[in-house]
C-alpha cells in the first residue's frame, strides 16, 4: 500500500472506531443513567423480564469499560469483535421492527452502524492511529 493510502485508511478506521464507540458509549450510559429504560428494553427486545434496576447499571458499567478499552484499542481482536458482536445481535433481535420501516425508521440506523463495525474488526490490525492495541511489526499479533 502507498504511504498516502495507508494514512486516509488509518484516519478512516479511527474515525469509525470514535464514532462507533461514542454511540455505544451512550447506550451505555443510557442504562447506568435510566435504568428503567434498560430494564424496557431488555424485556422488549430480549425477552427478559424481571431484571431488576439494580442490575442494569452494572450491565451498563461493564459495557462502558469494554467500549472504553474499544476507543482507546485495547486489545483489538477481543474488543472489536466482542462490541461488534453486542451490536450484531441488538440489531437482529430488533427484526420486528423492520417490519414496520416507517414506524420505526430510526432502527435502520442500526445496519449501517453493524457495517461499520463489521469493517473495523476485518481491518482492525491496520487501525493504528491512537490506539493501544499490541504492536508487531505495526499490527497487532494475529
Amino acid at each position: 500500500m502507498t504511504n498516502d493510502l495507508e494514512r486516509r485508511l488509518a484516519v478512516s478506521l479511527l474515525l469509525l472506531r470514535l464514532s462507533l464507540g461514542l454511540v455505544m458509549m451512550v447506550w451505555a450510559f443510557d442504562k447506568i443513567l435510566n435504568p428503567g429504560h434498560g430494564a424496557a428494553v431488555f424485556e422488549s427486545f430480549y425477552g427478559l423480564s424481571g431484571i431488576g434496576k439494580s442490575l442494569i447499571p452494572m450491565i451498563g458499567i461493564a459495557q462502558a469499560l469494554l467500549v472504553v478499552a474499544f476507543l482507546l484499542g485495547v486489545a483489538r481482536t477481543w474488543t472489536y469483535g466482542a462490541v461488534l458482536l453486542m451490536h450484531g445481535v441488538t440489531t437482529l433481535v430488533s427484526w420486528s421492527a423492520y417490519l414496520q420501516p416507517l414506524k420505526n425508521i430510526l432502527f435502520f440506523a442500526a445496519w449501517p452502524m453493524l457495517a461499520g463495525l463489521i469493517a473495523l474488526f476485518l481491518l482492525r490490525h491496520e487501525d493504528r492511529i491512537a490506539s493501544l492495541g499490541e504492536r508487531t511489526g505495526g499490527r497487532e499479533s494475529r
